[in-house]
């Protein structure tokens, strides 16, 4: 969201920008305007210092040269003196007292006006300024054009310096005259033209003479300055004027209030409303949404999201669309119940009359046995009725269990050992039993060979050890790691093992082995007696019991 309201940041950082580039570009036109100024200035009092020096010829003067020159520089402002020099460079008279012999024949810029330069602007030598100024010569000549001397006036450099207190001029503008080399001659800040480069301002001179030009630099304390230049008069002095450069930053410190503060809290304002438009309408009504959905999803259907009649109009329509699911999945889940509710009544009722049915084979089986003489012939009736018996309890297990699809084999094994210990406890001595069991949940595939299993070793212990003699009966049944024990122990003679294993019964024990793919071996203790031992893989639970999501 915060992304989404940058582009008001931007906008407003590109506008002010573009503002301070434009503010930039005003402020370049300004200072090369100022420079042009103070060059048309300085160069119409120039002007004025040629015009009155033609004006003041060698016959005009006459016999009162020196007091005309000093009355001159009397009246007039701005003039530090006035000399006439001969054809040979010497000082014909002055407005000033001059001491000793004093020549210019060796100056270049007598050099100039003697080969024929009409006017010569230059730097004044000491020896004829009393401070920093500027000497303006006019040649002069006599009626057939021979050279006749020079005319000059000394004219202070403070008196040409352009005013920096002129409003127009950006704050911080500072101003220097320099000579054609592009030296300083004088200004008002020196810090301001003096650069870290070893050459400082030069080269800019050349382009000054085409026309006003600014460009930009660094001065001696690393600072970026705006400079204009523009000549001053003709090739040899020119006016140079040095601002402050507004970086690229600078926009932020000239109006903070309207570039940084306004932009800065519009975006916060839209980034609130928006903030709090979106929780008020939209985001609380989807965690309410979130949150019917989560007892959704525990199984809980009853609950319908009434609140969200309140909410705005997509929400309401979501809120519907989740209210007609939840209908439907409860519809769907009643009929789903009241299937599996009939389908396991049907099962159980399946299971009753199957085991019914066994316990009507097994008591036919009961009157046949009662009916033969022949011992051997009784003796496999009644082992064929304990296996229809052992069937028949395991049918009754499952439909008196809470799941017709598995069965604790603790509770059976511990049932079905009481149930043949009773079968035989009429007929011959006492057989006490004892039955140890730890508790596994197990299909009915599994439970049928186990059964069938211990049927076989409980009546082989009751045949061969308990015969006439009673005893004790031990079952145990032990789950480990990865594997499962069964065990039943007699305390008889233990001289039976090999007519179990050569036998009927201890066939039939070992094709119920290896149908749960484990082992059959019989041990005899020390004690005497036998152990009959099955091991098998440790079974998981049924996979569409609850045993097994567990």
């Amino acid at each position: 969201m915060a992304v989404a309201l940058l582009p008001i940041l931007l906008l407003s950082a590109v506008q002010t920008q573009s503002a301070f580039q434009r503010e930039s570009e005003d402020r370049r036109h300004d200072l090369v305007l100022a420079a042009e100024r103070s060059a048309a200035t300085a160069k119409a009092r120039l002007d004025s210092a040629t015009v009155l020096l033609e004006v003041l010829r060698p016959e005009a003067l006459g016999l009162y040269c020196a007091p005309r020159l000093r009355a001159l520089v009397t009246d007039l402002d701005g003039y530090d003196a006035l000399y006439r020099f001969s054809p040979t460079g010497r000082v014909a008279c002055a407005s000033t007292s001059v001491q000793g012999d004093v020549t210019v024949r060796n100056e270049s810029w007598f050099a100039r006006i003697q080969g024929g330069e009409p006017v010569v602007l230059t730097r004044a030598p000491d020896g004829l300024a009393t401070e920093p100024s500027l000497l303006a010569a006019v040649r002069s000549e006599r009626p057939l054009g021979a050279f006749d001397g020079v005319l000059v006036a000394v004219i202070p450099l403070s008196a040409l310096q352009p005013d920096v207190s002129d409003r127009a001029l950006p704050e911080g503008t500072q101003v220097a005259l320099t000579d054609a080399s592009g030296a300083i001659l004088t200004a008002t800040d020196a810090d301001a033209f003096r650069t870290g480069e070893p050459d400082g301002l030069t080269g800019w001179v050349e382009r000054a003479r085409q026309g006003a030009f600014d460009f930009r630099a660094r001065d001696s304390s690393g600072r970026n300055r705006l400079y204009a230049g523009a000549a001053l008069a003709g090739r040899d002095v020119y006016v140079l004027l040095s601002t402050p450069d507004p970086g690229l930053l600078s926009w932020a410190q000239l109006n903070p209030t309207g570039t940084l503060l306004l932009p800065l809290a519009a975006w916060l304002m839209a980034f609130l409303a928006v903030m709090i438009f979106t929780e008020r309408i939209v985001i609380r009504w989807l965690d309410y949404l979130e949150r019917v959905a989560s007892i959704y999803a525990k199984g809980r259907f009853t609950v319908r999201p009434v609140q969200a009649e309140n909410a705005p109009a997509e929400i309401r329509v979501l809120a519907r669309t989740l209210d007609e699911m939840a209908e439907a999945i409860g519809e769907r889940d009643h009929e789903l119940t009241k299937s599996l509710a009939e389908k396991d009544a049907l099962m159980r009722e399946i299971h009753h009359r199957v085991k019914n049915n066994l316990q009507i084979i097994s008591s036919l089986l009961s009157m046949q046995q009662r009916a033969l003489t022949d011992p051997a012939a009784r003796a496999a009736i009644g082992d064929t009725r304990q296996r229809i018996s052992a069937l028949a309890l395991i049918y009754r297990t499952l439909y008196q269990s809470e799941d017709i699809r598995e069965a604790d084999l603790a509770d059976f094994l511990r049932e079905l050992t009481g149930q043949l210990i009773a079968g035989e406890s009429g007929r011959g001595p006492v057989v006490s039993s004892e039955v140890s069991a730890d508790s596994l949940i197990i299909d009915p595939d599994r439970l049928a060979p186990l059964a069938l299993w211990a049927v076989e070793a409980i009546s082989n212990a009751q045949k061969h050890a308990f015969a006439e003699r009673g005893g004790s009966l031990k079952v145990r049944f032990r789950v480990l790691e990865d594997r499962c024990v069964l065990e039943v122990e007699d305390d008889g003679p233990g001289a039976g093992a090999a007519a179990l294993v050569d036998g009927v019964g201890g066939t039939l024990m070992t094709a119920f082995a290896r149908q749960l793919r484990g082992t059959l071996d019989f041990d005899t203790p020390e004690q005497g007696g036998m152990i009959a031992r099955l091991t098998f893989p440790k079974p998981g639970p049924p996979p569409s019991s609850p045993h097994a999501a567990a």
